[in-house]
């Protein structure tokens, strides 16, 4: 054999061991285009064809050799599903975007600055008030001022019928005293909850949005290292999320 032969055998072997890790590359990568792709078009009118031929488009991309690294066919049928979900999110994040705004007006429209505070994250929103403001220390029953407090929550809550309120009880980290009526924290919270709901109840809120929740002195707001970081952890929430097809 020649050195030529023996040189052009060098050469094949090394063709055939040439990698292609750099097709999980370019497939993770078209991927992520076509989520991002999915994302803009959830925010504007969308043409189901154009969407369809651009999406064809991505596996054309990829090849033959790429679709070793499809788990399974995506019909038309499901990219559409895929976008009106997103479109569907979107959405309801905007309808609670407004009644955020609407909740914070309403607080200073009734002068329950200090009384009540409003959180917006990802589509949730989260009313606060101090438990201070609806319970004596260490007890479930409403207050008077409580109960006024509660009758202002009343009236903003039934202008969004869309929303269900999970009502979630807190307390700090410290247990009841000896001889409390209440075993421990668990139980206080879970009572505080519930009371708040039967008065919302009692006024006419329908009880199919309503649930109840006490969760003792999980997720703290504040380290629980001073008194006023623990009158802030001991709490009432409110945590509206507006349902698919609400």
């Amino acid at each position: 054999m020649s050195a030529d032969d023996e040189f052009e055998g060098f050469e094949d072997d090394d063709e055939s061991e040439v990698p292609n890790q750099w097709l999980t590359t370019l497939a993770d990568l078209s991927m992520l285009l076509m989520a991002f792709f999915i994302l803009l078009f959830s925010m504007s009118s969308l043409d189901t064809k154009k969407f369809t031929d651009s999406f064809q488009s991505v596996k054309k991309a990829i090849g033959s050799k790429g679709k070793q690294l499809m788990t399974a066919p995506v019909s038309v049928r499901d990219v559409s599903v895929m976008v009106e979900q997103a479109k569907l999110r979107q959405q309801i994040i905007n309808e609670q975007r407004k009644v955020y705004d609407e909740f914070r007006s309403y607080v200073s429209s009734k002068g329950l600055e200090g009384v009540a505070a409003a959180t917006l994250e990802a589509g949730k929103i989260t009313l606060n008030m101090p438990s201070g403001v609806l319970f004596e220390r260490e007890t479930a029953a409403l207050t008077d001022k409580g109960k006024a407090a509660l009758d202002a929550m009343y009236e903003f809550l039934i202008k969004v019928p869309g929303e269900r309120v999970n009502i979630r009880g807190f307390t700090d980290d410290q247990a009841p005293s000896p001889g409390s009526r209440y075993q421990d924290n668990w139980e206080l919270s879970s009572l505080r909850a519930v009371n708040v709901l039967r008065y919302l109840v009692s006024r006419g809120m329908s009880p199919n949005r309503l649930t109840a929740t006490g969760l003792a002195d999980l997720e703290p707001l504040y380290p629980n290292t001073t008194e006023q970081n623990r009158a802030g952890n001991r709490r009432v929430e409110f945590v509206l999320e507006r349902w698919i097809g609400e």
